[in-house]
């Protein structure tokens, strides 16, 4: 046999028994006349031993003949370590070798392979299978598949059915863009690989399998970063027969067993929080509720004092970072106002208040980058209606208001993060609901979908829906939620259109003419003139939710083998071209261009 134990298993009550243990070659020790091999598996690191006077020449010899990453089976004797380790949950113990059998050599791999390793991304994605070597890969993978399997069983437990849905579907014109599959059997026609099975879902509530659920590969064609991947997985569910709290009940529950049964941490009930709500508070529709510092507006006191700045502005809202006027100098503050006007913030400034902690400070109460504008008595008005008290550092912008907002939530995620009020382990759910129905863009004189055309206006807006004039239609709101989780979004649904004539309805709002509308979604349409229930459901992204889970901020790592910022895999070296044959064969012509 290869192994009668795992690296990571062996304690001081193994002690005198003969074993063998089988894995990779972490590290070698030598001191000319003994030597230490830390060898690795998945499961943990045990350190073997030889000596010159218990062990033979040839197997002293074939120890130092190793090298990095060999696999290799070593049966030895357990006995006590001298030197004990409690970095490990070996480090009691050590294995003195009594055999070595070398099963592979490897070549010196091009990164250690470490919990802290020297490789950079782009390395270690060409050499995954290395990289996954290292236990904290393992780790996020091995997290990832319980809480993949916990989430089955929860939703096996109360009613769903997992129900697989087809990857090769029809591209349709709304959302991110499709990969597209050219078809060989319908020359000039191709396929689509789905970004979500929402269709499939309420075609499966249409036909009677009232609980659905699936962890199912989506595919977005769409430009990448931390958070996202060209194909990525959903926990997709669905249910007939529900009102909103239904789901936001049933889904509550599975995120409550998950982390009761992953973590083992008890979650209280969630809260809610419309979408307005949301946007005027914090500036954002996933607030990190982590910690407060939540938006102040400022319009009645900071305008009509000949700032023009305020005076022109659409909307003037601050926010106080408590105790924080004497740690920000004001090169910090020149730092922090630098890192506001970077293009993918837009800020043209940052207004700042410190109100002085020392009452007889001879600058007065308040500094303040706008003090010959404003007296001290009206900057008191400031930090009062902000609840600001001595010590603390308030930050104002102004200007449009929904560019000012989300301006002002990287500023308050920034300063949270400075001030670390984001404690990891801590988790704050949030459900936002009542988003907006629809979008209207300015550009292209059209609404968009705010989620997805399968969306219901909430109950009370429906016959608005049927007969609203253009800016009834713009107040719209969804039957929808998200569930946020420190500031990012780990899951979204709604409540779906179930009447034809309000799916059609809301197809012609997103500018689909009838005959559009009946070639991209026909069978939908038809389907609901077979009785369909009313239903609803969510999908949430497991892969980003086992990173907010694990306090990390990159789904990456939880992907076996994830693709890099241009959609490469760079293992494989994919993607890549076609040969002309087969290029024939799909009735396809494009240019070949030369692989470099």
């Amino acid at each position: 046999m290869y192994r009668t134990h795992n690296c990571g298993e062996l304690r001081p009550s193994h002690i005198g028994q003969q074993v063998t243990l089988s894995g990779w070659v972490q590290t070698i020790r030598d001191k000319g006349f003994m030597a230490w091999v830390d060898l690795r598996d998945r499961y943990g690191v045990t350190q073997l031993l030889v000596n010159e006077e218990k062990s033979s020449p040839e197997l002293l010899e074939k120890v130092r003949s190793l090298g990095r990453e060999f696999v290799v089976k070593a049966t030895g004797e357990v006995i006590e370590r001298i030197s004990k380790n409690d970095k490990i949950p070996t480090g009691d113990i050590e294995i003195m070798l009594t055999d070595l059998e070398i099963l592979n050599a490897s070549k010196t791999p091009p990164f250690t392979i470490e919990d802290e390793s020297d490789g950079g991304d782009e390395l270690r994605m060409k050499y995954r299978y290395l990289d996954i070597r290292r236990s904290p890969v393992q780790q996020n993978l091995i997290f990832r598949s319980q809480v993949a399997i916990e989430t089955r069983k929860h939703l096996s437990g109360v009613g769903f059915i997992e129900i697989e849905t087809p990857n090769l579907i029809k591209s349709t014109p709304e959302g991110a863009r499709d990969f597209v599959v050219p078809s060989r059997m319908n020359p000039g026609q191709f396929y689509a690989l789905p970004q979500s099975p929402q269709t499939f879902k309420q075609i499966l509530m249409v036909a009677g399998m009232d609980k659905y659920f699936q962890i199912v590969k989506c595919f977005r064609d769409e430009d990448l970063r931390a958070d996202r991947q060209p194909e990525f997985t959903q926990i997709d569910c669905e249910m007939a027969f529900v009102t909103r709290e239904d789901i936001l009940n049933t889904f509550e529950g599975l995120t409550k067993h998950l982390f009761k049964s992953v973590l083992g941490l008890e979650m209280a009930d969630f809260p809610r929080m419309s979408y307005d709500e949301a946007m005027t508070r914090y500036g954002s529709d996933k607030p990190d509720i982590r910690f407060g510092m939540e938006f102040c507006e400022l319009n009645d006191i900071a305008q009509g004092h000949g700032f023009s700045v305020f005076d022109s502005a659409e909307l003037v809202v601050g926010i106080c970072a408590e105790g924080q006027a004497e740690s920000f100098s004001n090169k910090d503050i020149k730092d922090l106002t630098e890192w506001m006007q970077r293009p993918q913030i837009g800020a043209k400034g940052l207004v700042w208040i410190k109100y002085n902690s020392d009452p007889n400070d001879e600058m007065g109460r308040f500094r303040s980058s706008v003090s010959k504008f404003y007296s001290e008595d009206q900057l008191q008005t400031f930090a009062d209606k902000m609840g600001a008290k001595p010590g603390d550092l308030m930050f104002v912008l102004s200007g449009e208001a929904e560019k000012t907002r989300k301006q002002l939530n990287e500023l308050r995620l920034e300063m949270g993060r400075r001030m670390g009020l984001m404690k990891p382990g801590e988790f704050k759910p949030l459900w936002v609901v009542n988003f907006p129905l629809l979008e209207w863009d300015e550009e292209s004189q059209r609404f968009f979908a705010m989620h997805h055309p399968f969306t219901a206006p909430l109950p009370e807006d429906a016959e608005k829906m049927m007969s609203g004039d253009h800016e009834t239609l713009k107040n719209l709101r969804a039957n929808a939620y998200d569930l946020v989780l420190n500031g990012v979004e780990i899951g979204g649904g709604s409540i779906r259109i179930h009447d034809r004539a309000l799916q059609e309805k809301n197809f012609q709002l997103l500018g689909f003419t009838p005959e559009q509308a009946e070639n991209q979604f026909g069978f939908l349409l038809g389907a609901f003139e077979y009785g369909a229930p009313p239903h609803g459901g969510i999908a949430f992204g497991l892969d980003r939710l086992c990173a907010v889970m694990r306090g990390q901020t990159s789904i990456r790592d939880f992907i076996a083998f994830p693709k890099n910022n241009m959609g490469r895999d760079m293992m494989i070296d994919a993607p890549d071209g076609l040969d002309e044959a087969q290029l024939k064969e799909l009735n396809l012509k494009v240019e070949i261009a030369a692989k470099s």
